[in-house]
């Protein structure tokens, strides 16, 4: 079961391992796929730029997917960040931090904001907003190969909305013959359309191309009886559909058309053709028939983007081809002044007809004219589609026998604006029959007028017309007699006295509907609009007519804007007192209309009117008139919603008075420009004065700012909610007027100087109230408008930025002061300081520079202490951080502190340390700045990719922190030295060095010298200013001892050689100052050593750092190594011993580094770590440290399941306690307690582990201790439960099994092992069912470059120097110490297995060789026995697994000897055997005694001891060696014995066998007869033996049965195979004498001719191999399936393991 259970653990282990192993190659494999993708991809984009065949916006795009794919790159390879502005990589230096910082943040999001990286940053300048970029959809017809039709046909391409159910283009129309191809040969390869006007909005539709296929030919396809061959008849024959969405990813990713095949589906009913492509969509496949085949209309598709002017630029090609333009249904999202549309679209919706007497329904065509009001038919004004030439009359498909056809067929008519009005539509209904004449009947016809008598057109909507009956006699000539008649209900309404006795009868149960949609931008079909366009019309409605047009819709304004806008100005013109209110009021509502996000982008069409289209000369004076008296109505107690439209329509307002004051100047020479500043100048003071009134007002509001483009509040005639108090109004006036404030600067530099301008802007904000308790609301909107302010065309002038900064910076103070509105403070900051640094790549920015340190840099730091403690609090608690302690505001904080800094120049920062009143305000200040930086390495503001970033601030800081050391030095030194400023600025030192991002030893070649060409290597600048600073304190050194010890050996691990020689001499110093002050340096040993161990534990320090402390030549630079100059000094003895101590402690802390980073194995581990604390124990002597890797190691141990070994390990830290009340401090884990307290919970903790690792024997001493503390304390309760838990543990003893494990001698031999292992050799307890193939797997797997020996020999110096791994390993066998017990008859195996492995310093090797001449015909004479003796430095087990080997001992054993061992062995495992059931302490089965008499008698029967007899009681070997006279007297007598001791098992074999086996017994007696027979003239005193067994204990031995002698040849087969085989895996003794080799020759596989089956107690003695790969096991290790008892626990505890 053991071996199952252990084979599945195996298993188990390895299938884990491979799982892990195949995902990380799976991974990888995945990444490199990825990879190899993307670089394919940016090869390709990369040749699609070197063709030079792109357009801008083509390139543009090019570069956005190669950036988005180099940073996604980048990101999976590790590697860094690269920041770009329009794709192009940006030099730091030229651009602020803020900005660096910005793009760096941009360049993370996505693809989409990647485009518009440089738009991210910032609009500047007052960037006019973009218009929406429209798409158009390029389709060519390239055949229609289902050509099985035979007859003309049309096809009608469309855009359909699927969520909406309707169609939203124009019909694309092409006209093809029976063979599928054009019908006009002169359309071949130019059938081709271009769908136009696409909104992004619209290609987010669930859009299709829906083909619809008509056929021109007999009513019915395939019956020549049907009608007359002459006669043609537009019939439904089927239709296609493509998915937009399903193309839209591959045709937006090329640049070219792309091929589609559309199959043409036929519908199955005629009567739902006008449904079939929502069928076909829907997937209805019972509504419509597939095709036999898989072609159909071949098309293809090219997705662009562009106005039409763009793309008739970059794609001539498409236009040279004669493509027809198909625009959108309705109007596109701007509509541009000049852009003249006039079409109404008409849907064929359908109608309701009587049968007419006949049998079967009719089949109706309809045909359709347009009629001017004189009755003359329109020419070509009736559209079937783009890419034919308009018609005059329109004709119907026709649905055959449907009286009630639905036809949903779009028609476009196109009529000139001048014949609209009076003109209409007449329908006339014909039935097809389809007789052999083939006529085509009329019997009704319907009409409707275009407009009606108000002038408005025909509504968009359904209209039920009326049916009148008429035949083919009737006459339309004089249309006067019918359009008199109602067309439709409504119009029934309007004449109800009609005569019946007309010509035309209307067809009650008749009706026929259409549907109309107008897309014109000189109709409408609003009256209020008309009356306004018409205003000279209605003269005395006017006042009435300007007060409605805010009635009128959004969609009628935005389309007729120029005209209704040049009506406004007309009616001003016309009377400017009566009318210059009402039209301010209008210009107000339709310019706030435009701000709205809805109508937004119609802005640019407000804007070409002002510069192209305005005339207003005189409209400046009114407009400023009417504005100043708005706002000096603010603080009037009056309704004041118009007040607000009015200040948020500021901007535009100034757009017309500007250009209205231009246009006048110009037609004037000039005229009025006094009274034109002095109206602006008195504008201005109207516009302070409503700022102003905030200041008397307190209330803190709630002031919604509509979310729209620009960021201005939006929406028209929607203020605020007004409170009935006269305090809130002028609060939302304000916010209303500062958002539209900064819109009005571009307009005013038209007109007025940069310096005026900023004079007049510094008034306005400077009125602006300066307290921060108005309402948030309100400061939001303030500091939203300095934000615009700064973000406009004007602060970039250098003369107006000096006007403007100081009233800016005062506003941002104060909010800085507050904590308030963080967010949109560091965006304003962030604006200035990338003006900033562009300016100063130009001209002189050293007095703006000035003011912004002057007002600023104290508030940022303050701002940034407090931003930080609040992030580092909120992500202690793990609580929701508040927004303003994100990483994003932090950056931003930090960005903008960095710009200043380097915008600061030596003048700079030479005022900033001048202009400090006192010192305590530098140090105060010194304090902040050294703080801020520190947090900003600990931090980790920006992420480990941002390269870039981090070596700029480390770059700036060292710059700053340069500046600032000599005013350290200055005034911190002397008597008013203060420590806390210099310590302060010695952990900013430290830290700096060691920040991860200056590890230049980490980075590629190639960057580390990109690095250093930039920056030079910063760490080195930071060590010469801090060894200069250290030489500048003197005697205040001595405060920093030991303080600063660890931090500057921090410094000393970086790995750059000339930071290490900089640092050196400071240890040198401490230690001299402490000499100086103590007459000794025991603090700064002891803080040496401890900063030593806890430095390297975490990964630093390399193989150099070994001889630091140790050179003895001249170091590069000026200062000679720490040993040299310690001995120059008086304290020489005692200062090189303790380098030469730090240097050893080096070695051993960088081996335990090296094993403790990466996947090292367990035992490598715990030997690393024995190893180091042997040190701090022999060597140093450090109590503390020895303590900690006491508990690091146990804690090994308890993580690998080895528990003996844990509480060996903690013993040896209960062993420095006693028994006393001394109080502890509270040390690792441990609470402050007395030293009892701490001493009997360690004894608790310890026979805790010695019981999980099944070691009773070890706890009971301890057990035994407890007792002893507990009865004198005469504490029953804890005696009693120790005495109990004593007295389990020896019931387990008895009652439990345990195996027993084995053990193997390892060689480590080669220089590439580590230092704790080189050239050594040790001896290893082995895991569980843990053979020697096994061990040596697990070994080699641990060092997988090693190479395994394969002979036991010792190696030579060769293998001992080389640069490799070789590992030599074999089984030993232990030599127990406690040699009674073992030879105690009456102790049960149980007890005595423990001992025979367990306490074992000497371990034994035994390897057979011949001597001489090898005797052929008996081989035994000259087999020797090399026999090596190995003696550890502690014993087994102890708190390793392994130890090193202390001594070894090599003896010969003669042939002789060996011989006598070999029986001697048997006879005690006789005895023993023979003993157990004598005493009756095995129980029932007795065939182990049947198997061990039978392997003794029946070898010795067939010669086994014969052979002994013949090779030593030969006279010829008595006479050659008559030294063994002795010995083979002793070989006589254990022989003697043996018949003896078989004579005695073979009588307490009789009493207890079963008498099933009564024939095994008979024969067992026959063959022993046999053998005292053959012995009897050799050994003649055989019988007089009495059949007495004297009793003595047995060595712990195996029993292998076998039935015939093992000869030595088959010893040296084996010996031979392999040497690692011959090397053991088991320690057996011999089963039988024939065996001819002693139970120490263990080490060898004895091979048997044939195995009596294993018994229960001979599976406690099986191994299994192991469940681990580790040297020390990472498992449970349930000991050994053996029994012992404790007689006597070891005497001594094992003490630690040496080197």
């Amino acid at each position: 079961m053991g071996r199952a259970l252990e084979t599945a653990v195996c298993a188990k282990a390895h299938d884990t391992a491979d799982k892990k192993l195949e995902h990380l190659k799976k991974h990888k494999v995945d990444l490199f796929y990825k990879l190899r993708h993307v670089m394919n991809e940016l090869i390709d984009l990369r040749r699609q730029l070197l063709s030079g065949h792109l357009t801008q916006d083509q390139v543009r795009e090019v570069k956005r997917h190669l950036t988005v794919r180099l940073d996604w790159g980048n990101e999976h390879l590790g590697l860094d960040l690269v920041p770009r502005k329009d794709f192009e990589v940006v030099d730091s230096d030229q651009i602020s931090v803020s900005d660096l910082y910005k793009m760096h943040l941009s360049s993370r999001h996505s693809v989409q904001q990647s485009t518009s990286q440089v738009d991210t940053i910032r609009q500047r300048h007052g960037e006019a907003c973009r218009m929406p970029v429209p798409h158009h959809f390029f389709l060519s017809l390239k055949s229609f190969t289902y050509n099985t039709i035979g007859e003309d046909t049309d096809v009608f391409f469309s855009l359909y909305d699927v969520r909406e159910g309707k169609q939203i283009s124009e019909r694309f129309m092409v006209r093809l013959n029976k063979n599928g191809g054009p019908r006009n040969p002169e359309k071949i390869d130019r059938m081709c359309a271009l769908f136009t006007d696409l909104s992004s909005k619209d290609m987010k539709r669930d859009l299709y191309i829906v083909a619809h296929v008509i056929r021109i030919g007999r009513m019915l396809l395939n019956d020549s009886k049907k009608g007359p061959p002459h006669l043609h008849y537009r019939r439904p024959y089927g239709c296609a559909v493509l998915s937009i969405m399903d193309v839209l990813q591959s045709i937006s990713e090329i640049k070219e058309e792309k091929d589609f095949v559309l199959k043409v589906y036929t519908c199955n009913n005629e009567n739902e053709w006008c449904q079939i492509h929502e069928n076909i969509i829907r997937k209805s496949s019972t509504k419509y028939t597939a095709p036999s085949s898989n072609y159909g209309l071949i098309i293809s598709l090219q997705l662009l983007r562009g106005d039409m002017e763009q793309i008739r630029r970059e794609n001539p090609m498409i236009f040279n081809r004669g493509v027809s333009v198909t625009r959108k249904l309705g109007f596109p999202d701007v509509i541009m002044p000049g852009d003249i549309r006039n079409d109404l679209y008409l849907t064929l919706e359908k109608g309701d007809f009587e049968r007419g007497g006949k049998s079967v329904q009719k089949n109706i065509e309809v045909t359709m004219y347009v009629l001017y009001a004189d009755g003359e038919i329109l020419k070509d004004c009736i559209s079937l589609g783009s890419g034919e030439p308009s018609r005059s009359a329109y004709h119907s498909f026709v649905l055959y026998h449907n009286n009630s056809p639905r036809w949903g067929e779009i028609i476009k008519l196109p009529i000139p604006i001048d014949r609209f009005r009076g003109s209409h539509l007449r329908f006339e209904f014909r039935h097809c029959s389809t007789k052999d004449k083939g006529e085509k009947k009329l019997f009704g016809f319907a009409f409707t007028p275009l407009m009606r008598d108000d002038g408005t057109t025909l509504s968009d909507d359904i209209h039920e017309l009326y049916v009148y009956k008429c035949d083919e006699n009737s006459t339309f000539n004089n249309h006067a007699l019918y359009l008199g008649l109602p067309c439709c209900k409504e119009d029934y309404n309007g004449c109800p006295n009609i005569p019946s006795s007309l010509i035309f009868q209307r067809s009650t149960k008749e009706t026929f509907s259409v549907s109309t949609q107008l897309s014109s931008t000189k109709l409408t079909q609003n009256v209020d609009l008309l009356a306004l366009l018409k205003w000279k019309a209605y003269p005395d409605r006017v006042m009435d007519i300007l007060g409605r047009l805010r009635h009128v819709s959004g969609e009628e304004i935005v389309k007729f804007l120029q005209d209704i806008l040049d009506t406004l100005f007309v009616v001003l013109d016309d009377n400017t007192e009566k009318y210059g209110l009402l039209v301010f009021q209008s210009l107000v509502f339709i310019i706030n209309l435009l701000r709205d996000s809805k109508y937004f982008h119609f802005r640019p069409v407000m804007d070409t009117y002002i510069q192209k289209h305005f005339a207003g000369a005189l409209a400046y004076k009114e407009l400023i008139r009417c504005l100043k008296w708005y706002m000096d109505r603010s603080a009037e107690l009056v309704r004041q919603d118009h007040i607000q439209e009015a200040m948020r329509a500021l901007e535009y307002l100034f757009k017309f008075i500007v250009q209205s004051r231009i246009l006048y100047s110009r037609a004037t020479c000039g005229m009025e420009e006094e009274q034109f500043r002095s109206s602006i100048q008195e504008l201005f003071q109207s516009i302070r004065f409503v700022l102003s009134l905030d200041s008397r007002s307190s209330e803190t509001l709630i002031f919604t700012q509509a979310s729209q483009p620009g960021g201005q509040a939006s929406g028209a005639g929607t203020g605020a909610p007004q409170k009935c108090g006269g305090t809130t109004r002028p609060t939302f006036n304000s916010a209303a007027l500062l958002n539209s404030f900064p819109a009005i600067f571009d307009e005013l530099l038209q007109m007025f100087t940069v310096q005026e301008v900023a004079e007049f802007v510094r008034g306005t904000l400077g009125s602006m109230p300066s307290t921060v308790h108005i309402g948030q609301s309100m400061d939001v909107v303030k500091l939203q408008s300095i934000a615009r302010t700064v973000d406009s065309r004007l602060f970039s002038f250098s003369e107006s930025r000096r006007i403007l900064l100081p009233v800016v910076l005062h506003h941002i103070h104060l909010h800085l002061r507050q904590q308030k509105e963080l967010l949109i403070c560091s965006g304003i900051l962030s604006s200035i300081f990338s003006i900033i640094k562009t300016s100063s790549l130009e001209g002189d920015v050293v007095e703006e520079v000035e003011m912004m340190v002057e007002s600023l840099l104290d508030v940022l730091l303050q701002t940034l202490l407090t931003i930080m403690s609040k992030s580092q609090s909120q992500e202690a608690v793990r609580g929701q951080r508040c927004p303003q302690c994100t990483a994003e505001i932090t950056g931003e904080y930090v960005s903008c502190l960095l710009s200043l800094l380097r915008q600061m120049s030596d003048t700079h920062f030479q005022h900033l340390l001048d202009n400090f009143q006192s010192k305590d305000e530098l140090k105060e200040f010194l304090l902040k700045i050294f703080c801020v930086f520190r947090n900003l390495m600990k931090m980790s503001v920006f992420p480990r990719d941002w390269m870039v970033m981090r070596l700029l601030t480390s770059n700036i800081i060292v710059t700053t922190v340069q500046y600032l050391s000599s005013a350290l030095h200055k005034n911190f030194t002397e008597t008013d030295f203060d420590f806390k400023v210099w310590n302060s600025y010695f952990s900013l030192a430290v830290l700096f060095i060691n920040q991860p991002s200056l590890q230049l030893e980490n980075a590629t070649p190639p960057k580390r010298k990109k690095i250093l060409d930039k920056y030079g290597d910063m760490r080195v600048m930071m060590a010469y200013e801090l060894f200069s600073m250290w030489q500048n304190l003197g005697e205040h050194k001595i405060h920093f001892i030991p303080g600063m010890i660890g931090p500057f050996l921090g410094v000393t691990l970086v790995p750059q050689p000339e930071v290490r020689n900089i640092m050196i001499p400071i240890f040198h110093d401490m230690m001299d100052w402490e000499q100086r002050k103590n007459g000794n340096f025991k603090q700064v040993e002891a803080e040496l050593i401890d900063k030593l161990d806890s430095l390297v534990s975490e990964g630093k320090g390399d193989e150099n750092y070994r001889e630091l402390f140790s050179l003895l030549t001249q170091l590069f630079g000026p200062y000679p190594s720490l040993l040299e100059k310690i001995e120059q000094e008086t304290w020489r003895e005692t200062g090189i011993s303790f380098v030469t101590s730090v240097t050893r402690l080096m070695e051993r802390l960088l081996d335990y580094r090296d094993c403790m980073k990466g996947d090292e194995t367990e035992n490598k581990k715990i030997g690393c770590t024995v190893n180091l604390m042997n040190f701090y124990k022999s060597e140093i002597n450090k109590e503390e440290m020895y303590i900690r890797y006491i508990h690091k190691l146990c804690d090994m141990h308890l993580q690998a399941e080895n528990y003996t070994e844990a509480a060996f390990t903690l013993l040896l830290y209960c062993e420095l306690l006693q028994w006393e009340d001394r109080p502890l401090r509270e040390f690792l884990h441990y609470p402050s307690q007395s030293e009892w307290q701490r001493k009997e919970g360690l004894c608790r903790k310890i026979i805790h582990y010695f019981n999980k690792g099944k070691s009773w024997e070890f706890g009971i001493p301890l057990c035994r201790e407890l007792a002893i503390q507990y009865e004198s304390l005469y504490d029953y309760q804890s005696l009693s439960w120790i005495r109990k838990m004593e007295a389990t543990y020896y019931d387990n003893i008895m009652e439990q099994q345990r195996l027993e494990p084995e053990f193997f001698r390892v060689g480590f031999y080669g220089r590439k092992f580590p230092f704790f292992l080189r050239n050594k050799e040790y001896v290893c307890r082995g895991h569980d069912y843990e053979r020697l193939e096994a061990f040596q797997q697990r070994m080699l797997s641990e060092f997988p470059q090693a190479i395994a020996m394969q002979h036991p020999n010792h190696p030579d110096d060769s293998i001992l120097q080389c640069d490799a791994q070789y590992l030599q390993i074999y089984a030993v066998t232990p030599i127990p110490d406690n040699i009674d017990v073992l030879q105690m008859d009456r102790v049960p195996d149980r007890i005595k297995s423990f001992y025979r492995v367990n306490n074992i310093r000497k371990f034994r090797y035994d390897r057979p060789f011949h001597k001489g001449p090898k005797d052929k015909e008996n081989e035994f004479k000259s087999l020797w026995i090399e026999r090596t003796t190995l003696t550890l430095t502690h014993s087994l087990p102890g708190i390793s697994r392994w130890f090193e080997v202390e001594r070894r001992e090599l003896v010969e054993v003669s042939p002789l000897e060996n011989a006598i061992q070999v029986v001697e062995n048997k006879n005690q495992e006789l005895r023993t055997l023979i003993s157990q059931y004598q005493h009756k302490q095995m129980h029932g089965n007795i065939n182990l005694l049947s198997m061990c008499l039978n392997g003794v008698i029946d070898a010795a029967v067939n010669g086994g001891i014969a052979r002994y007899q013949e090779a030593f009681f030969d006279k010829d070997y008595i006479t050659k060696h008559p030294g063994d006279a002795e010995k083979i007297t002793q070989l006589k007598e254990l022989m003697q014995e043996q018949v003896h001791v078989l004579g005695v098992g073979l009588a307490v074999h009789e009493k207890f066998v079963h008498p099933e086996m009564r024939p095994l017994h008979k024969k067992l007696i026959d063959q022993f007869q046999m053998m005292r027979s053959s012995l009897y003239h050799e050994l003649p005193g055989l019988d007089k033996l009495s059949p007495a067994c004297s009793g003595s204990s047995t060595p712990r031995s195996n029993v292998l049965v076998s039935h015939g002698p093992m000869s030595p040849e088959s010893i040296k087969l084996v010996h031979r195979h392999s040497p690692l085989n011959l090397l053991g895996s088991v320690r057996h003794s011999s089963s039988s004498l024939s065996s001819h080799t002693s139970s120490e020759t263990g080490n060898l596989v004895i091979l048997t001719d044939s195995s009596v089956g294993e018994t229960a107690e001979d599976m406690y003695h099986m191994q299994a191999s192991p469940s681990t790969s580790s040297l020390s096991s990472t498992h449970s290790a349930p000991s050994q399936m053996i029994n012992s008892a404790p007689s006597s626990a070891r005497d001594k505890y094992p003490p630690l393991s040496g080197r």
